[in-house]
């Protein structure tokens, strides 16, 4: 399939896909089997919720550390009870036969591979944001799924906040006016591991844990866990954990891709013990509006602590901050008052899960709340925000041709070259 081609059937979106593929409803005699990849902290948060939708067995998991594989298989046994076949080699957990589904909860450096793996398998797959680690990676994954027919929901969980469900409403309904303007940010300090070079744990097959990525010394500060602010493997807080700011913006603006980005910013603080920037801020242009990110992993933040993380919806009638479980809203004018709106949603990942599990259970792809083409446009937003960062230079995005233009040291970070032994996904 040539380029033109496969980027028309992408716009065609959800609806289309329905009519290009025939997804047969689940049989409702037995559980729904799902393998486990990745089955650390976060692994484990989307298989338990996976659990609380009903009717599904995670029946293997796969973790190249065989501490999280025993802990996870214990945890597993005692709240299904039956214990799931353990796997160090996710392609020996794809092999085994009578799985219906996969979760891929593992660091981004390992998605492309595992994602293109399963779609080669047949199998429905939940997988972690951020998509890919790259930009090629994540066409690879679109182009895979697109070839396999299978349900895709990737993990972007504020997709059902209905504070943030709210905030459209609002905006649509004419009560801010139009938006003129976006801002987004999260401002923290983060509790960092030790950053000295050290063997790895017993039980961690350090290489494994890499894979296609740059084999770095290993020190705690990017291994479990903590590999999010390494720009090897998490490529830092606007990727990691910005994302979902975009993402839930780009849900409450209908924005698909951002035309330019500026982003500029340093190590002020952090100097010497994380390899991402600690103090950003971003620009990213949606057709004329423009969403301002910032970040600032020192100091108190926000004059008002419960502006640290949230989003700021800048309209001509009133100003409007939406975070998780609340809403604030400024309307313009003198002697106007903040309203406030708590809005709960304590049970977001165990939705959006669900949805999934749902969804393969009825055969049905409208029940997706994040296909794999629109987690694309998010992921992609922050990567190349990121590259303007690298470049220190604007980028700029050709949505239609879906890459960078006018700038060859920014393509080049569209595809990094894998480490010797693995070979990227070429679908």
């Amino acid at each position: 399939m040539d380029r033109r081609t496969f980027v028309a059937k992408s716009a065609l979106g959800t609806a289309a896909m329905v009519t290009a593929f025939h997804i047969p409803s689940f049989a409702q005699n037995r559980k729904l089997r799902i393998g486990l990849i990745g089955s650390g902290w976060y692994g484990m948060v989307v298989a338990k919720a996976a659990l609380k939708a009903g009717d599904v067995e995670i029946n293997a998991v796969c973790d190249v550390d065989t501490s999280h594989l025993k802990k996870s298989a214990d945890e597993l046994q005692s709240l299904q009870g039956s214990r799931p076949r353990e796997f160090k080699d996710y392609r020996e957990l794809l092999a085994m036969s009578g799985m219906d589904a996969v979760i891929i909860g593992t660091p981004p450096q390992w998605h492309a591979l595992q994602f293109v793996a399963a779609c080669e398998k047949g199998l429905h797959i939940f997988c972690e944001k951020p998509l890919a680690y790259d930009v090629e990676e994540g066409k690879a994954m679109m182009r895979a799924a697109e070839k396999a027919g299978n349900l895709v929901q990737v993990g972007f969980q504020r997709r059902q906040s209905e504070a943030f469900k709210r905030a459209k409403a609002l905006i649509e309904d004419g009560t801010t006016g139009k938006i003129y303007q976006v801002g987004a940010q999260i401002h923290y300090n983060p509790v960092l591991e030790d950053t000295s070079v050290q063997e790895p744990p017993a039980s961690l097959d350090w290489d494994a844990w890499c894979g296609p990525a740059p084999k770095l010394p290993y020190r705690p500060n990017i291994g479990h866990k903590a590999w999010r602010l390494e720009k090897e493997y998490g490529n830092g807080h606007l990727v990691d954990w910005g994302i979902h700011h975009i993402d839930i913006i780009r849900q409450i603006m209908n924005f698909g891709m951002a035309d330019s980005f500026i982003t500029k910013g340093g190590n002020i603080t952090l100097q010497g013990k994380i390899t991402t920037p600690d103090t950003l801020v971003s620009t990213m242009d949606f057709g004329g509006i423009p969403l301002i990110w910032q970040h600032r992993l020192w100091g108190a933040g926000d004059l008002n602590p419960q502006f640290n993380n949230g989003v700021f919806l800048y309209g001509e009638k009133a100003t409007l901050f939406a975070s998780d479980n609340k809403l604030v809203l400024m309307p313009a004018g003198r002697n106007q008052k903040q309203q406030e709106m708590d809005i709960p949603t304590p049970d977001m990942q165990e939705r959006h899960v669900a949805d999934f599990v749902n969804a393969v259970r009825a055969g049905n792809r409208n029940m997706i709340s994040c296909t794999v083409e629109d987690a694309f446009k998010s992921t992609t937003t922050v990567q190349m925000a990121m590259a303007s960062y690298e470049t220190g230079r604007e980028v700029k995005w050709d949505a239609k041709k879906m890459t960078v233009v006018e700038s060859k040291d920014a393509a080049k970070l569209m595809a990094r070259p894998y480490r010797s032994g693995y070979k990227r996904p070429s679908v």
